[in-house]
């Protein structure tokens, strides 16, 4: 839809709720009642984290593609209104994939023509990517998903005879996996018309680094900092910051910037047409990576030791802007920023990030405060990586929290007995000048810390969260609506003045 493209030209609300967080996980019927909630609400923008296929921690920041997406957000009652499942098989034994290998058993037994075309089609279209996913995957599930590396030496070096014979030896198990590929895309991209009719916009987030143990780094190992037996010499993250005393260590393999620059950022430019398809806009994780990447040695076990490297940032997004032109991108410029990384993003015309929670340590220069909000930004009350908005003001002390009632204080005139949070945090985003303000619907919900969906730095308890339609009253749908409304952040009530 042509509003798509300049999305940012409004102000706008929209919520940050990742798929797996809706009710049932998937892209079902919730998906589609929370497209509703938005569109009764007035906000006009989904932001979601990304819908790639993760490993067993549930990481979407750490998947096994950069195309792929989860197969696990598959909506199997979908599957039953088009067919491919009977209700019978809702009371079989079978687990869900049992039940998507039944799906596909049935979709090859009805050869429904139009059906097979249009799956024929999707492997054809999408061959630049799959080929190499769906033989790796079927590769990696023979060998009890070890990692590549670990894999018999004529498959992890991709010999030509070893890969022709498990093409062959594996075919049955490459077309489930193309099949299962299909249903994501599928239903994700219904949806997605579902939402662009109710003038939504689908925001989506592109990490800036992709796993080791991934279809991409097997399929084109060049690519990436890696020494003559494959193993990685470099690992990305980020130095001792506000989230980590000893840093993040991700743990992600660097790129061979040089050997991507020579051939015009080919493998980029692919992975971004495949998120440009997917949503409205997109979020690139890490900004700060496209000017300058932090290289930890593979050998430390923290983030603490490692050094700054340029990248060709520019070069990149030229190529972005030259090939994908209507292409909407946010730059999430969080954590050490440096005047580069500012200009970087500023050349380009990117919308920075601001979240207010880390706003109020009582510095009359902190970027975050409200009033130093530009309007070239997506302000939010916290994102995926912070506490709940609630349990963020719960965990501070009485200190901590004089800065904010000070604040709130000298601005609105309301003193600390008259503040209510999250509500106050989500007052202040929107009414921001910021094009764009994001609210978690932890904080729509007033969720406290108990329902933080990540916590970076750790490895468990994350990505797990969920809400219940229950947990939202309709005082609360009509508070946040008519914060939206006050705030001018509705597009449709403006165009219909």
């Amino acid at each position: 839809m042509a509003f798509m493209a300049h999305v940012l030209n409004q102000r706008r609300a929209g919520v940050l709720l990742h798929v797996t967080s809706l009710p049932k996980g998937d892209l079902g019927e919730d998906a589609f009642r929370f497209v509703d909630f938005l569109a009764k609400t007035g906000a006009t923008v989904w932001q979601t984290l990304p819908l790639n296929m993760p490993h067993g921690d549930g990481s979407p920041y750490q998947c096994l593609s950069a195309h792929a997406g989860n197969p696990a957000l598959i909506s199997l009652e979908a599957l039953q209104k088009q067919g491919w499942l009977a209700e019978g098989d809702f009371r079989s034994t079978l687990d869900r994939e049992g039940l998507l290998r039944k799906a596909f058993a049935n979709f090859n037994q009805l050869n429904i023509q139009h059906a097979q075309a249009d799956f024929l089609r999707f492997c054809q279209r999408q061959s630049h990517w799959l080929d190499d996913f769906a033989l790796f995957m079927a590769i990696r599930k023979h060998h009890q998903c070890v990692c590549w590396h670990d894999w018999p030496a004529d498959l992890m070096l991709r010999e030509p005879e070893a890969i022709r014979k498990a093409q062959n030896d594996f075919a049955e198990e490459i077309a489930f996996i193309k099949f299962t590929q299909h249903l994501f895309f599928e239903q994700w991209h219904a949806l997605k018309a579902y939402a662009n009719n109710q003038n939504i916009a689908l925001f989506g987030d592109i990490p800036i680094f992709i796993s080791y143990d991934s279809a991409d780094v097997w399929a084109q190992p060049e690519l990436f900092k890696l020494d003559e037996h494959l193993n990685m010499t470099v690992v990305a993250g980020v130095p001792p910051d506000y989230f980590s005393e000893t840093g993040q260590r991700w743990g992600n393999p660097h790129y061979r910037w040089d050997l991507m620059q020579a051939d015009g950022f080919q493998w980029w430019l692919a992975r971004m047409r495949t998120q440009n398809a997917m949503f409205d806009m997109v979020r690139i994780d890490h900004f700060r990576g496209l000017e300058a990447a932090w290289e930890i040695p593979a050998n430390e076990p923290t983030a603490i030791q490692g050094e700054w490297v340029k990248a060709p940032g520019e070069a990149l997004l030229q190529a972005i802007k030259k090939h994908l032109p209507l292409v909407t991108l946010v730059a999430e410029d969080l954590g050490i920023i440096t005047p580069e990384v500012d200009a970087l993003r500023e050349a380009f015309h990117l919308p920075g990030m601001k979240i207010l929670q880390f706003a109020f340590d009582g510095s009359p220069d902190n970027p975050y405060l409200p009033e130093r909000i530009l309007e070239n930004s997506v302000v939010y009350s916290g994102t995926h990586d912070n506490d709940t908005t609630l349990g963020w003001f719960l965990s501070l002390t009485a200190e901590q929290k004089q800065p904010f009632y000070d604040y709130m204080q000298s601005h609105l005139d309301l003193d600390g007995s008259a503040i209510q949070m999250p509500l106050a945090l989500i007052e202040l985003a929107l009414a921001s000048k910021a094009c764009l303000a994001i609210i978690p619907m932890q904080d729509i919900l007033y969720l406290d810390g108990a329902h933080r969906m990540n916590t970076p730095g750790t490895i468990e308890n994350n990505w797990q969260w969920r809400f219940d339609w229950s947990q939202l009253s309709a005082e609360m749908e009509t508070a946040f609506m008519q914060s939206v409304q006050n705030h001018h952040r509705n597009p449709a009530i403006k165009d219909a003045l």
